[in-house]
């Protein structure tokens, strides 16, 4: 029996409404047919370049997209519609989010008592809080600390504190390790590893594609605005021969410790998707079909992929 994801993405697609020169409407597609499932006790790493809209789906999931955005789509979570009143009574509490920026911080409010908020413990707030600053190695005194005097590689151990101190089911991490140091990095991979196995559900944002696969069941490749691959983390081993898609072949050739092969050209602005595949202008394999044919998400060797020609 195929167990059911605690939550999935079908069809997602946001567009931004802007108004240019004598108060012309502009429509940008920023997500256009994207597609995910997360289940409980995995971690999804999604990879893609900048402008690929990691972080927007993100921001659909937890329902912080800014006023002119238009979404279209439906996103599940435990079988129901995740619509903005669920998502605002959900949001850090069953779903957690780890946000990319550090102003994510409340400047007035000291860090200690941000991350209490989320321990459910309140009895015991005080041992758990200290504990977990010391695995990320912050002296006690850090949790009087406002942000402001906290360095960059501090505020982000702060934003990891406040999610693996909460009881939650969900865990969304954007961008979750830049500014770590080599122990502390390995020491938060290992945090959510052990979180999935015990079986919480993380969807983690990276470019970092080598961490991810430490840690990583499944990889979600977007490019874009949509997804183009979904491959398991073996699928990347021998050279990722296993791999479906020329653009995740591509991104993973162009890795410093494989090939480091670069990728000619670069990704399509939301303004300007081409009709066909959106991998077209750069794909080595191309045929005059890529051009005018979207392709439509299909199964493949247990995973999935967005290519006319994946075998």
């Amino acid at each position: 029996m195929k167990k059911e994801p605690i939550l999935s993405v079908r069809n997602l697609e946001i567009c931004f409404s802007q108004y240019t020169k004598g108060l012309n409407r502009i429509d940008s597609k920023a997500i256009n047919n994207l597609d995910i499932d997360l289940y409980k006790g995995e971690i999804l790493a999604v990879v893609g370049s900048s402008g690929s809209g990691k972080s927007l789906l993100a921001h659909s999931i937890l329902g912080i997209l800014p006023s002119n955005a238009v979404t279209k789509g439906d996103i599940i979570y435990k079988n129901e519609p995740l619509d903005e009143k669920r998502k605002e009574k959900l949001r850090g509490k069953e779903i957690v989010f780890i946000p990319q920026s550090v102003n994510y911080l409340d400047p007035l409010m000291e860090v200690g008592k941000q991350v209490k908020i989320s321990i459910k413990d309140k009895k015991n707030s005080n041992n758990i809080l200290r504990n977990v600053l010391k695995k990320y190695n912050l002296e006690e005194k850090v949790e009087k600390y406002y942000p402001f005097q906290l360095s960059g590689g501090m505020a982000r151990k702060v934003l990891l504190s406040s999610a693996l101190v909460s009881d939650c089911e969900v865990i969304i991490a954007d961008e979750p390790t830049p500014g770590l140091d080599e122990k502390s990095l390995n020491e938060a991979l290992k945090d959510f590893r052990d979180l999935a196995d015990s079986g919480c559900a993380l969807l983690i944002i990276t470019h970092d594609i080598s961490a991810a696969l430490k840690i990583a069941d499944r990889v979600a490749i977007f490019y874009g605005g949509t997804t183009l691959e979904i491959a398991t983390a073996k699928d990347f081993k021998n050279g990722g021969e296993n791999l479906r898609h020329p653009y995740t072949k591509a991104l993973f050739n162009a890795l410093p410790n494989n090939s480091f092969t670069p990728i000619k050209g670069s990704q399509p602005l939301a303004s300007e998707l081409p009709v066909g595949c959106l991998f077209y202008d750069r794909c080595e394999k191309r045929t005059p079909d890529c051009e005018n044919i979207k392709p439509e998400m299909k199964e493949i060797r247990d995973g999935k992929v967005r290519c006319l020609y994946a075998t």
